[in-house]
């Protein structure tokens, strides 16, 4: 059997995918402005590479007139726009030949339906890009889990063992699983996503993700008051008690900033380190505010040589999520699984 690893994201793409949003009753009176933010997401990673926009049919000439001529959109059967959970996870081997795990979809532990074509898109997905698909019974979204393509997985206790993923499987069994079709050989448990993040059960792509091989970027809010304050020092006490799948240590780089905005009569947190590695780039959801800076500049100095941009983002934080959780990266075929471009 070929041996696959997914790489990670500062690997070289070919491009990045995205799904246009059109979920009325998700959206509601945001919808229009979570439509002009996607579309300035877009044209952001656009910048760095190609963007295919996957819309609903019926919906690609809204995408094409908003997004412009820089994104590529296409028309495809879609419940909801969040790629970085429901498209699929890409992987390589040793050769740079493709492949992308189909895990199955069940809209965060069924929040929302119906999600019976995000189930499939995957699939799909593959068959469009004439890409080998490998299949997993086991329901995983990407933003649940970030990768160094080096061996080293790192998840959230919260989201992964929550029981209306995968009922029937225990930790060593999800563990085996996330070896087996991601080719890593280490998987570090943080016991805490975001307090607030109801939505996805607190996917890690809220609170920490690899900048580097044994580097990370945590969320380290400096607010005592903050509702992550104490459960994020927990996170980063795991981290510097452990080393990854090559034996080191990890380099922790802390983003003490936190954003809350009132938004559609409720406040809402925008998470900075909800950001998309582009081919030379980094995209930061922002929020208008003045920490904004402060913390693009802590991004910045986790990627040496990549432009960071940021892109405003509330209504996407209000749909509960973020630049990250909105894009999957398409890796280019012969690349390695650990190369940094």
């Amino acid at each position: 059997m070929t041996a696959f690893r997914m790489p990670a994201e500062w690997s070289e793409h070919e491009g990045c995918l995205m799904a246009w949003p059109v979920r009325e009753d998700l959206w509601g009176s945001v919808l229009n402005d979570v439509k002009e933010e996607y579309a300035n997401v877009a044209r952001a990673i656009a910048e760095f590479e190609p963007v295919t926009m996957v819309a609903p049919p019926g919906h690609g000439e809204d995408a094409r007139k908003r997004c412009g001529r820089e994104v590529n959109v296409v028309e495809m059967a879609q419940d909801d726009s969040w790629f970085r959970d429901s498209a699929p996870l890409f992987v390589l081997d040793g050769d740079g030949n493709r492949a992308g795990v189909d895990f199955r979809f069940n809209a965060w532990g069924r929040k929302h339906h119906p999600y019976d074509s995000d189930d499939r898109i995957s699939g799909l997905l593959l068959e469009r890009l004439g890409i080998e698909r490998i299949h997993s019974g086991m329901i995983l979204e990407g933003g649940s889990i970030t990768v160094d393509g080096e061996g080293t997985l790192i998840t959230t206790e919260q989201c992964l063992l929550h029981p209306n993923r995968n009922p029937g499987m225990n930790r060593d069994e999800i563990e085996t699983e996330l070896k087996s079709q991601l080719g890593v050989g280490k998987v570090v448990w943080l016991p805490y996503g975001g307090l607030l993040d109801t939505e996805t059960d607190g996917h890690v792509d809220g609170v920490c993700a690899f900048a580097a091989p044994g580097k990370v970027v945590v969320s380290l809010p400096d607010d005592p008051a903050h509702p992550d304050y104490a459960r994020m020092r927990a996170n980063r006490a795991v981290l510097e008690a452990t080393t990854d799948a090559q034996g080191r240590p990890f380099e922790i780089v802390d983003v003490p900033q936190a954003a809350f905005v009132d938004m559609a009569d409720g406040e809402i947190e925008v998470s900075y380190l909800n950001y998309y590695v582009a081919n030379g780039g980094v995209v930061v959801p922002v929020a208008g505010l003045p920490q904004d800076e402060e913390a693009l500049a802590v991004i910045a100095s986790a990627y040496p040589g990549r432009k960071v941009v940021g892109v405003r983002a509330l209504a996407i934080a209000f749909g509960g999520g973020g630049v990250h959780c909105i894009t999957q990266q398409i890796p280019s075929a012969g690349a390695s699984a650990g190369t940094s471009v």
